[in-house]
């Protein structure tokens, strides 16, 4: 099932399993551990879950998918040892077990899914529905090419994802809290409390003096890794992609004007629309002579009632040409003036006149607004033609040893001189290098890479290639403490003035306790004002900081406690009351805890149900194979 926890996330049936399933998981190495190697294996089998085995490459496909999605999200250029240190092999590998277990014990209980249940399921995935809420098959072909799926392995896949939900699923199907569960859980939920607080700042703690000399080298030497210089590289790179070689300047009017007409109401406005009423005649006799009877003074309206019509039973709404699927009747329609009748007309079901009750004008951006943008896609798409030529002729002139740069200038090109870039992606000054084409992959290739080295050309997601050399190495090193002088002096005393804050507020503390009111220590403290917040519930919007929040409720009533203030300080607070609302069993508040309070019971009883679960079926792991998929040391801890 390669990459199958990716594509198992794609329909309906596999985001509702896999949600579950991945949230639930306990770390299986608990149980199993990764120590051993275990005899038996086949060359591409990396480990066995009951009868279920995992190849090497559906781990690695998945471990390098989830790894690009950490990457994403970082903005920055992870390792692999990076990642097996945050334990992130572990956790795919997890996932990958808890899938094979539902799936040994699926065989083992014979369930099974038919074709035709399988076929509607798939058929009612929103991801495949077109614009009118149909399935698509087109829909179902792209994503089929994209993910690598054949529509046999894409069945068989989802085929699993179902009977994984189902066994999941009947695990906590019409599971129901206990009453005193739900009673507790409400109690402290809904519990508000009162508070009286004063935010005293780090200017209260007066002025810190400038650090000894001995005493700064110490904190330096504590920190120094904060103030390390990353490993900076200059890159020379060439990106080869439509856009980049596109030439709009050479797009004609002519050919943008077309173009804009085959688009111009999709894309740049709305189509004209009208409202249209139709009266059905049994014959075409009928129809010429109802409309001879409009000549003599009748109207549409007299036609409508000797038809035992409301305008409403007559109307086909208000439609575009386009949304009337009969084109005599479109044309016809199109064709009439506000409130004119048409001549009979031979539609599908027989012969019609029509009516026109209402014309809404078409809305469209003018072409001279638009045209810059069209002559740009009308380019990029004539140069997707040209990128395979390009790059078999830049490739010819670097087998014949020249460099990157020679090699894009002899096809008319000039590459891109990065002066220096570090593995996440930043200048010297910290700031993101901009405009990098897909930068994560160009990243992790230039970092694996030396100068000299004459590396592979990279492919680009959205089409074309990437080419790069490694121009110069500055390897990373520490700051000294003359470097960085300014930046750990400000360091040294946010640190002291957050030390010598918490001993000043342990002390007032002490004051709150014994009896000092807080406006007291207010004024002492400068006229800080008193502030007072009521009805603090835990988790819910109360305007103060979460963590604000969560120290209230860790001392008892009419005690007094501090937390860090965000903008720097720190609060001082004393609890003045708390209250529990009566247990109401029909309150909407309980309807919410008790959902969450199912869905956390439910997740608990999942999890445990899949570690014992694997720990039945029995797992084996190759070792070495989990290695080598990672670019780890089977020896790393």
């Amino acid at each position: 099932m390669l990459r199958s926890m990716r594509a198992s996330a794609q329909g309906w049936l596999g985001r509702a399993a896999m949600a579950l399933i991945l949230v639930l998981i306990i770390p299986s190495f608990a149980i199993w551990g990764i120590g051993n190697i275990f005899q038996g294996f086949g060359a591409n089998d990396l480990a066995r879950v009951g009868r279920i085995e995992i190849g090497a490459d559906t781990f690695r496909n998945t471990f390098q998918t989830e790894l690009q999605r950490q990457q994403r999200l970082e903005r920055r250029n992870i390792t692999s040892e990076e990642a097996h240190q945050s334990g992130l092999d572990r956790q795919v590998l997890s996932r990958l077990v808890a899938e094979a277990a539902l799936d040994d014990q699926a065989r083992t209980l014979g369930l099974a899914m038919s074709d035709v249940a399988i076929k509607q399921a798939i058929m009612g995935d929103d991801a495949f529905k077109g614009m009118n809420g149909s399935f698509d098959p087109r829909l179902l072909a792209a994503f089929l090419r994209e993910e690598g799926f054949t529509e046999k392995s894409y069945v068989q896949n989802q085929r699993a994802v179902y009977l994984r939900r189902q066994i999941i699923e009947s695990l906590t199907a019409g599971l129901e809290l206990p009453k005193a569960l739900q009673e507790a859980i409400f109690r402290f939920q809904m519990e508000g409390r009162g508070v009286d607080y004063i935010v005293l700042p780090f200017s209260s703690v007066g002025q810190i003096p400038n650090p000894a000399a001995k005493e700064l080298e110490l904190f330096f030497d504590n920190n120094r890794a904060f103030y390390a210089v990353p490993e900076y590289r200059s890159l020379v790179v060439l990106a080869l992609t439509p856009k980049s070689i596109a030439k709009p300047e050479a797009v004609s009017d002519d050919d943008a004007r077309a173009r804009y007409d085959e688009i111009r109401y999709e894309r740049f406005g709305t189509p004209e629309k009208r409202e249209v009423e139709q009266i059905l005649f049994g014959s075409e006799a009928q129809a010429n002579e109802a409309y001879r009877d409009l000549s003599s003074g009748k109207t549409f309206d007299d036609l409508l009632k000797e038809k035992n019509l409301t305008p409403k039973d007559a109307s086909l709404g208000l439609v575009a040409q386009s949304g009337l699927v009969d084109k005599a009747v479109a044309e016809a329609a199109f064709s009439l003036k506000k409130d004119e009748v048409s001549p009979p007309v031979q539609a599908q079901f027989g012969t019609v006149l029509l009516r026109v009750r209402k014309i809404v004008p078409s809305t469209v951006k003018p072409f001279e607004e638009v045209a810059a943008q069209i002559k740009e896609e009308i380019a990029q798409k004539r140069a997707e033609s040209e990128i395979g030529k390009l790059h078999d002729a830049i490739e010819d002139q670097r087998t014949s040893g020249k460099s990157l740069t020679e090699a894009a200038q002899s096809v008319g090109l000039e590459p891109r001189a990065i002066p220096a870039i570090d593995s996440a992606g930043n200048d010297l000054q910290g700031a993101p290098v901009k405009d990098l084409e897909d930068g994560t992959a160009l990243l992790k290739a230039a970092f694996a890479s030396d100068v000299g080295v004459d590396n592979d050309t990279l492919r680009l997601p959205g089409g074309g290639y990437q080419w790069f050399e490694v121009a110069r190495v500055n390897k990373a090193r520490d700051k000294t403490l003359n470097e960085a002088r300014a930046d750990v002096e400000k360091a040294w005393r946010e640190e002291e003035a957050g030390k010598r804050l918490a001993a000043k507020t342990a002390e007032l503390v002490k004051k709150l306790d014994s009896g000092e009111t807080i406006a007291a220590i207010a004024s002492a403290e400068g006229n800080l004002p008193v502030k007072h917040a009521s009805d603090v519930r835990r988790g819910l919007a109360s305007g103060l900081a979460v963590n604000f929040v969560n120290e209230i409720f860790k001392v008892n009533v009419h005690r007094a406690g501090t937390a860090a203030n965000e903008e720097g300080g720190a609060y001082l607070f004393v609890v003045t009351g708390s209250s529990v609302p009566p247990f109401d069993p029909h309150s909407p508040e309980l309807a919410n805890i008790t959902a969450d309070a199912k869905s956390g019971y439910a997740q608990d009883l999942d999890a445990q149900y899949l570690a014992k679960l694997e720990s039945n079926v029995g797992m084996k792991l190759n070792a070495k194979a989990f290695a080598a998929a990672t670019g780890v040391s089977p020896d790393s801890p």
